[in-house]
């Protein structure tokens, strides 16, 4: 009998089942006790191909790359010049995506803001309405406009530098958003209309409209509001990818934003977290398609999100099509998001750094995620800024360093070509050749060999 397999007192090898696995038989005992399916934040934990399944195919003798340190990469991109407006001026192709004050602390928003500032980018609102520190400190702001309207001003609209209807989110397509009452502060409950202590859970649907006709008129009451100075975006989650995105352009919004299914969130069940949507780099080759077989490149910008750790997936995303990305829980981890610190509090919420998604119960160790003043003083919103400032420098050089090893002195001049996949699922995904066999997996749809 080898000692090298475990065995049971009986005898016989007590093998680990995948369907009845510990995490499954966990969850339902949880939702026996409970009665109720389970909330956590963050993102999936489903695997699915992700941009580490693509490489990039640099230059050697059929080529010719940039000098890393003596040659430019142009990095600059306009968002939403489409109908005339003043557009969004980003120095990189990076927007802080839309994180709610309330799914977040004031520190954690102004962090952002004075971030976003600093390096030339702008960041958003999220749910609940504007947050005066973010204003003051974000030059650039963009102002949701969502289903549940909560702390929705038409002031603060005329005060942004862009608004952004929200139709659905990567983390959890299909319904609305979700703040528990631990997070409902008493500034929290005044700027959403709601009462202290209690959940807010937000409708999904837009009571202005219901189809693409009813969203057409919106958006031209939105620009009405705002003198026609300021972009309309549309935040999409992907999900009907190449159908939603032509009908967006077809509403006359001048960006899309498209949300894949690895994008986090504060609070979510979990049953939607891992089981609705479609990933991101299946998406944007579809969302660049739908676009341009409608003749609006060029006047629809795309901007991606969901998923987005580096400045190599950032130089993915515009290989595969995307015009700009926006990040959200990596800012939050250079913020200090399960840093290794005030280990006892993790432990108190039955984790540990690096492995803590309790951003739904507002006890954040690090201040970010929670209304708590004791616990959200932890976070100095200066040094923060320093760290997301500093993260977001690095995230460039990383694009820019990729762009130059394969010959383009502009970033936005990264294509699919660029790129080859390590995996048949990816190179399916994606659309672009498997590594070494010059063969893409699956129809056709964007041309090239097959």
């Amino acid at each position: 009998m080898s000692e090298l397999i475990p065995r049971g007192e009986d005898g016989h090898v007590h093998q680990k089942l995948w369907v009845w696995s510990p995490e499954t038989i966990d969850d339902i005992q949880t939702k026996a006790e409970l009665g109720r399916y389970t909330n956590r934040g963050l993102g999936t934990t489903r695997r699915t191909p992700h941009f580490q399944d693509l490489t990039f195919v640099p230059c050697t003798l059929s080529r010719v790359p940039l000098e890393g340190y003596r040659e430019a990469c142009n990095t600059a991109i306009e968002i939403g010049a489409r109908h005339g407006a003043k557009p969004v001026r980003l120095r990189t192709p990076i927007t802080i995506a839309g994180m709610s004050y309330g799914a977040l602390s004031r520190n954690a928003k102004q962090a952002l803001g004075t971030a976003a500032t600093r390096v030339g980018i702008s960041t958003t609102t999220g749910d609940g309405g504007m947050l005066d520190l973010e204003r003051e400190a974000s030059d650039q702001l963009v102002y949701q406009v969502l289903p549940s309207r909560y702390g929705f001003n038409p002031h603060h609209l005329r005060m942004a530098d862009a608004a952004e209807v929200v139709i659905g989110q990567g983390a959890k397509p299909g319904t609305g958003g979700l703040l528990l009452g631990m997070k409902v502060s008493e500034k929290v409950a005044a700027m959403r209309s709601l009462p202290m202590g209690v959940d807010q859970r937000s409708c999904v649907r837009h009571p202005d409209f219901l189809g693409a006709d009813d969203l057409q008129v919106k958006i031209e009451e939105l620009r009405e509001a705002t003198d026609y100075q300021v972009p309309i975006f549309l935040k999409l989650a992907a999900c009907r990818v190449e159908f939603d995105v032509k009908i967006a352009v077809k509403t006359g919004c001048d960006a899309i934003l498209l949300d894949g299914t690895e994008g986090a969130t504060a609070a979510a069940p979990e049953y939607q977290l891992d089981n609705c949507g479609i990933p991101l780099i299946a998406s944007i080759r579809t969302a660049r398609r739908a676009i341009e077989e409608l003749g609006a490149s060029g006047q629809v910008q795309l901007v991606v999100s969901g998923g987005i750790r580096n400045g190599v997936d950032i130089a993915k995303c515009l290989a595969l099509g995307a015009d700009a990305v926006a990040i959200g829980t990596s800012a939050l981890i250079a913020l200090g998001c399960n840093s290794i610190q005030y280990e006892d509090d993790y432990a108190k919420l039955g984790t540990a750094p690096g492995a803590c998604h309790h951003c739904h119960t507002g006890r954040c160790p690090v201040g970010i995620t929670t209304q708590d003043p004791e616990l959200e003083a932890r976070l100095d919103p200066d040094e923060g800024a320093d760290r997301i400032a500093n993260f977001l420098h690095a995230m460039m050089m990383e694009t820019t360093g990729v762009a130059k090893s394969v010959g383009k002195k502009n970033v936005h001049n990264l294509e699919p070509e660029d790129l080859r996949a390590t995996s048949l699922e990816a190179s399916a995904f994606a659309g672009v050749p498997l590594a070494g066999v010059e063969w893409t997996v699956g129809p056709q749809l964007f041309g090239g060999a097959g």
